[in-house]
């Protein structure tokens, strides 16, 4: 587009331009031109000089008719001039001009436009009494004006009752009117109208078919879609390129693009020509599944039938080869789109940065941005978007943010995610001044904060344990209009917690009831954590009692893990074992390695070595790895009470898993107590053939070296303890 053609220009043209006639002549000439786009002004424009010339009429003695008055109406109606629409009107009657059947629907198109079908309906039953005889286009607007409006009864009885009037719609009255609902996504009440007209002896058409299609795959239904298509040859209607193709793109949007290549093949059989869209369609849906070979087969297959690769093609196979780690590919595909003749617009640039961006390879995402500009490509602001998400998760937020304000000293105008994708780098890293400095920033370029912003920002001031300032920024979110979620009240009961605060947490929660929020596992998780840390027990349990009693949210797993974490610490172990046998047969609930290492843990604490012992071997058995620590917990209570068999499994399952370090680390601890019990353990598995000799001296070299280390540090006590590492490749 030339830097001339504006839309802008070519109002003033239009504007200043005495002779309707060319004015309306440059109105349409525009269009052909290449890139062009007529916009509300130049619309605005043409219309103000058609009502002008309509004005004018009197001046020349030159009395409009009733269909002058219903052209000029009609357009007003199209671009939205309702009250314009009735002033015509009005003038119209004052003429003495009868009103005739354009004119009543015109009207009701009107009143339905403007959300009022009750007052169209008023018109319509008017009609008779005016002279007007009811057509099946003025009862099918006003249906489709409660349609709209979602008076889905209203709508339905006025259908029928057009139908026992005995007025029967034309097809393409009928089509515009199951268009409309289909588009909508009403395709239940269009089956309903299409059931009724059938019994009447209805026959629909192609385009009929066509659409209730459309609306099926749109809405999701694509058996029933495929089911449409196969009974079409019973009602001898014939599928074309339209109806396969709206069938094969509901298919591959269902993941179903095997089943959509079938139907291809099957439309090549029966001699229709796919086109760009078939094609594209069906490797768009291999890519986006990550079948890449599928995806080359059908393009190759394509090209080779004439097919010529175009933007949406190239971009699909991009987008594919990166969501493969296929980088190296998909610059390739690239290269030989250009290299095919096709200018890359900053749709297709922007598909490679993003999938450049998402590997982490943004340095190449910048050099190809550098190229773009080389190129004369205009980067836009959803380039920079991709870039400085690509950054920030790298962690390289300062470096985002410099890019922003060279895209704003460039004219670039940031966006919401802009903002929100630095302001969450920020808070990731903690860096609250920063984050702080950018909602102002934000704020300056009047661009306004949602609530993923706040609850970035509020969840970030959370965690650095800034109590104040999140309920600062939370009384400035509400002063601004945005209105809180369930996450947003989700991150105040934790920090009010954290600032042990449960009380108010508790109000808080009662609130979020109230507000007609729907409670979640996490908000009283949350709560019941927060009773746990200030030692209240007993209010702990009877909030996680409540929580499925009365409000019936289910428990989960980390729910029991607080409260058997909370018991296990107070050592009351006893009631740390109910919950652990209770979440057993709870639904959605299993114990995790957390769930045992806890158990395990509070069992050693109160020396109940046996249970200690045997959960630790169901935790094995279950397919968890306790923890260094975990393992060596419970070799040691089981050394001092001289349980020599337990602790050789134990010790042998510790070297079989390369944990060496461990098993050092307990002997020398048990030596330097003069306890024997974990070196008979070890010479007992040598004995026996369950490590090597080789195992044997590195857990022997390890202790000398231990010991060797300790007398070092002790004779020289400024030099700081340090853990000596052992790396076993082959026990």
């Amino acid at each position: 587009m030339s830097h001339a053609l504006l839309p802008k220009n070519v109002a003033l043209v239009i504007k200043y331009q005495k002779d309707p006639l060319k004015a309306l002549e440059t109105f349409n000439s525009v269009k052909i031109e290449d890139g062009f786009k007529h916009t509300l002004p130049t619309y605005r424009c043409m219309i103000e000089k058609l009502v002008d010339v309509f004005e004018r009429m009197d001046f020349y003695n030159c009395e409009p008719s009733v269909l002058s008055y219903n052209s000029i109406m009609n357009i007003l109606v199209d671009y939205g001039h309702h009250d314009q629409v009735h002033k015509v009107y009005l003038r119209m009657r004052d003429k003495g001009i009868s009103p005739d059947v354009y004119t009543f629907t015109i009207r009701i198109k009107s009143f339905c436009k403007t959300g009022r079908p009750h007052a169209a309906l008023r018109l319509l039953n008017n009609m008779s009494s005016q002279g007007c005889e009811v057509n099946d286009v003025a009862y099918c607007t006003v249906v489709g004006g409660f349609y709209d409006g979602h008076y889905l009864l209203d709508a339905y009885e006025l259908f029928n009752q057009m139908l026992e009037l005995g007025i029967f719609p034309a097809i393409a009255t009928f089509n515009k009117l199951m268009h409309v609902l289909c588009k909508k996504g009403q395709v239940k009440e269009s089956e309903k109208l299409l059931s009724k007209v059938l019994k009447k002896g209805f026959c629909p058409n192609l385009y009929t078919v066509n659409i209730f299609i459309q609306g099926l795959c749109r809405k999701g239904a694509v058996n029933r879609a495929v089911s449409m298509l196969e009974s079409m040859n019973k009602e001898g209607l014939i599928p074309d390129v339209v109806t396969y193709n709206t069938l094969i793109c509901g298919l591959c949007k269902g993941n179903k693009v095997a089943q959509a290549e079938g139907y291809l093949h099957k439309m090549v059989n029966e001699g229709l020509q796919p086109d760009a869209f078939t094609y594209n369609s069906i490797i768009h849906g291999y890519c986006k599944m990550g079948m890449m070979p599928n995806a080359d087969k059908i393009l190759g297959d394509a090209i080779f039938k004439g097919f010529v690769p175009d933007e949406f093609t190239y971009c699909a196979l991009i987008t594919g080869l990166c969501q493969d780690n296929l980088v190296d590919r998909a610059v390739s595909v690239f290269n030989e789109a250009q290299g095919k003749g096709l200018k890359p617009t900053v749709i297709l640039y922007n598909t490679l940065i993003k999938g450049l961006s998402k590997q982490g390879l943004v340095l190449q995402a910048l050099e190809l941005m550098g190229e773009m500009l080389g190129k004369g490509c205009i980067p836009d602001t959803w380039t920079y978007n991709l870039i400085i998400d690509g950054l920030c998760k790298m962690g390289c937020v300062s470096d985002a943010t410099n890019l922003l304000n060279d895209a704003i000293a460039k004219g670039y105008i940031p966006d919401i995610f802009t903002f929100n994708t630095l302001l969450d780098g920020y808070c990731k890293q903690l860096k609250m001044e920063n984050a702080l400095e950018l909602l102002n920033s934000m704020l300056s370029h009047g661009v306004l904060p949602d609530v993923i912003t706040y609850n970035t920002l509020l969840n970030g001031l959370c965690k650095v344990a800034k109590s104040e300032d999140v309920m600062e920024t939370f009384k400035m979110m509400l002063e601004k209009g945005c209105v809180p979620n369930l996450i947003t009240y989700s991150i105040l009961v934790e920090s009010l917690c954290k600032s042990r605060k449960v009380n108010e947490a508790l109000d808080l929660l009662e609130e979020i009831g109230k507000k007609g929020l729907v409670l979640d596992t996490v908000s009283f998780s949350t709560v019941i954590n927060g009773l746990c840390n200030i030692k209240d027990l007993d209010r702990a349990y009877d909030l996680f009692k409540r929580m499925k009693q009365e409000y019936n949210i289910l428990w989960r797993t980390s729910t029991f893990n607080i409260m058997i974490n909370g018991f296990s610490e107070k050592l009351n172990i006893e009631m740390a074992e109910k919950l652990f046998h209770q979440m057993g047969n709870e639904e959605c609930c299993s114990a995790d390695d957390y769930t045992y290492r806890v158990m395990i843990d509070g069992f050693c604490k109160v020396w109940r070595i046996d249970s200690a012992y045997k959960f630790l071997m169901e935790m094995i058995d279950k397919g968890f790895v306790p923890s260094l620590t975990t393992f060596g917990r419970v070799i040691n209570c089981l050394c001092v009470q001289d349980k020599v068999p337990e602790s050789v499994r134990i010790v042998h399952m510790m070297v079989r898993n390369g944990i060496v370090p461990e098993v050092v680390d307990t002997i020398f601890e048990a030596d330097k107590r003069a306890v024997a019990a974990p070196k008979i353990v070890v010479e007992d598995l040598l004995k026996k053939g369950c490590i090597t000799y080789y195992a044997y001296e590195l857990l022997y070299d390890g202790v000398r070296d231990k010991r060797l280390q300790k007398k070092k540090h002790s004779s020289h006590p400024e030099h700081r303890p340090g853990k000596v590492s052992h790396h076993v490749d082959n026990v």
